[in-house]
C-alpha cells in the first residue's frame, strides 16, 4: 500500500507531465488541495524505517557503479561495513 507521500508525489509528477491531460492535472491539483494540504506531506521515509537490505543493496551497487567516484564507493564500503 503506497505511503502518503507517494501518492502525493504521484500527483504532483502528474502536474509536470506535459503528456497529462488538463482533466487528469486539475484531479491532482484537487486532490493535493483537499487531502494533502496543497501537496505538502513528508518524504517518503521521513517517518519510516529504512530496509536494512535495501539500504545495503544500493551501497553495493554504489560500489559497482563505475560512474561513482573512488571517494563515494569508500564511503558506501565503510557503510556498508558498519551495518
Amino acid at each position: 500500500m503506497p505511503t502518503d507521500a507517494q501518492v502525493a508525489g504521484g500527483h504532483k509528477a502528474n502536474l509536470k507531465n506535459p503528456n497529462s491531460s488538463e482533466e487528469s492535472k486539475q484531479h491532482s491539483k484537487e486532490v493535493l488541495d483537499q487531502e494533502f494540504n496543497g501537496g505538502d506531506v513528508p518524504k517518503a521515509g521521513d517517518n519510516e524505517e529504512k530496509n536494512p537490505n535495501n539500504v545495503a543493496g544500493g551501497l553495493k551497487a554504489t560500489m559497482n557503479n563505475p560512474n561513482v567516484s573512488e571517494e563515494a564507493k569508500q564511503n558506501a564500503k565503510e557503510r556498508l561495513d558498519d551495518m
